[in-house]
């Protein structure tokens, strides 16, 4: 190929245009064609080209078909699903991972579990992994990047790790897989009512959480993105130390995190925790709203009632502070310091809703509440 005249060359000179001359020969030799070279060059992703190789595949989907039983329209569906683009029933763009893949989509479906339950697990499957992946790719980057690398160096430096790299994130997957499904396991409860429906209740009462930082939009117009990552980085592990047995971390999406408990107590004490340690890493200030209500669970998010009225709680709390609706309050008037803040009226709730500030109770009350179990304290009133 004559990559000067193919436009591949233009602009470089000296020893960064010999490293261009030297990743396109090997490129080309891999198989790479002069449109695929020109598409990369445009998009100044040469240097990442040996790793597209490395992760891509050998199989088309026709091929996995015939050898697994499965049907091409399924394997394309599950592809799209996953948010992965469109491919050809005979393009060789799918790994070997995706005849095992497809393999356990069949043993799926042969069990009993729908097309629907399937086509649920892999979109929750997709958005996760689409997270992981960009993660990875940030930390590699961060990681294995150096000062005056030529196209050529990161090439072959990538392409390496990649090789040796990716086969041990399965492990991780995996660990992190079953270690959620069994948390999931020791915190479910299947009624007597649900045992002769044959199938789990849409809606149950529990408590959820919002906390989120405060003023972010302005945060984001003062600090450079790199600081603004790391901040959103740092709020996310905390709100994830936070849970524990009775607590579970939902999601945080941004500069929010969504918390949710079967009792309210312990969700209360989660959200103080999580202020807390904001304001021991010096980040900016958290507010959060607690409430309790119905709530129905679907592909790991929550819906309903209960996470609207904690979302709109969250919305009027002050800085560094937890709010909390009279049924949290009530579920739990021993075990914190409670304030009232009034009733306010909130966005798609009818009548006005008492609300309740909770703080810690003093050692000394403390101590009191522990030697009386069970005693309610009247909340304060401001």
């Amino acid at each position: 190929m004559d990559f000067a005249a193919a436009g591949l060359l233009g602009g470089l000179e000296g020893s960064e245009r010999e490293a261009r001359e030297r990743l396109l020969a090997r490129l080309a030799a891999d198989g790479f064609t002069l449109d695929e070279l020109r598409a990369a060059a445009a998009e100044d992703r040469l240097a990442l080209l040996p790793v597209e190789r490395v992760l891509g595949g050998r199989w088309s989907a026709s091929e996995i078909a015939e050898k697994t039983g499965l049907s091409v329209d399924l394997l394309l569906r599950l592809r799209r699903l996953l948010g992965l683009p469109e491919t050809e029933p005979d393009q060789h763009v799918l790994s070997d991972e995706w005849v095992q893949a497809a393999e356990s989509t069949r043993l799926f479906l042969e069990a009993g579990l729908s097309n629907d339950a399937i086509a649920e697990i892999s979109r929750v499957v997709g958005e996760a992994m689409a997270r992981v992946a960009a993660a990875t790719t940030a930390a590699f980057a961060d990681s294995f990047l150096q000062p005056g690398d030529s196209e050529e160096e990161v090439a072959r430096r990538f392409a390496r790790l990649a090789q040796e790299l990716t086969p041990p994130v399965g492990p991780v997957l995996v660990a992190a897989f079953k270690g959620h499904l069994r948390e999931t396991v020791q915190q479910g409860m299947i009624s007597r009512a649900e045992l002769a429906a044959g199938h789990l209740a849409g809606e149950q009462e529990m408590a959820v959480c919002f906390a989120d930082v405060v003023g972010f939009t302005v945060l984001g117009s003062q600090l450079a993105a790199g600081e603004l990552g790391g901040v959103i980085a740092r709020f996310g592990e905390l709100a994830g130390d936070v849970a524990d047995s009775r607590v579970r971390l939902v999601k945080t999406i941004g500069d929010a995190a969504m918390l949710t408990a079967r009792e309210p107590g312990p969700l209360v004490e989660a959200a103080l925790s999580l202020l807390e340690a904001c304001q021991a890493a010096d980040l900016p200030s958290l507010r959060a709203g607690v409430a309790q209500g119905m709530a129905v669970g679907r592909a790991g998010d929550l819906y309903g009632h209960a996470v609207n009225l904690a979302s709109r709680v969250t919305g009027i709390a002050r800085p560094d502070s937890v709010l909390c609706t009279a049924e949290v309050r009530d579920a739990a008037a021993s075990d914190f310091d409670w304030s009232y803040a009034g009733k306010h009226r909130l966005k798609g709730v009818g009548n006005s809703v008492p609300l309740y500030r909770a703080r810690r109770l003093a050692p000394e009350t403390e101590s009191a509440s522990r030697r009386t179990p069970g005693r309610r304290r009247k909340p304060a009133s401001n």
